[in-house]
């Protein structure tokens, strides 16, 4: 295997794992600590709503990294490029703001994530 397709696999279960997170306290589960800024255990309907888009947005991601790492078609278009070197930057500004997180589990959980999800990121746009 490539750099790039286990670099895509890691980014494929990290975010599998947040799809589960996500879809967990938008339906009510207990985990809101860890997300949105870890203000509320369970999450008010604002954010269950935004958690919901969330899983919907880890979907796209998962196809450009895809894309990008040539599991799926398209990988050497100028739009997925773009949207792949959009979705470093996504990553880096996630770091930074789970680092900042007045939440203490958020910032001990998500904030190790991005990183993870950034370098493996560089590694299929570079790829």
């Amino acid at each position: 295997m490539t750099p790039t397709i286990v670099a895509a696999a890691v980014i494929a279960v990290l975010l599998s794992a947040l799809v589960v997170l996500q879809a967990g306290v938008a339906a009510g589960a207990p985990w809101g600590r860890l997300v949105w800024g870890g203000g509320h255990r369970v999450l008010p309907a604002r954010l269950r709503v935004g958690s919901a888009v969330s899983v919907i947005l880890y979907a796209a991601f998962a196809g450009i990294v895809f894309s990008r790492a040539g599991v799926l078609p398209g990988g050497d278009t100028t739009v997925i490029h773009v949207l792949t070197w959009a979705l470093l930057a996504y990553f880096v500004i996630g770091i930074v703001m789970n680092a900042v997180s007045r939440s203490r589990p958020e910032r001990l959980t998500m904030t190790p994530v991005c990183v993870v999800l950034a370098a493996a990121t560089l590694v299929v746009a570079r790829g």
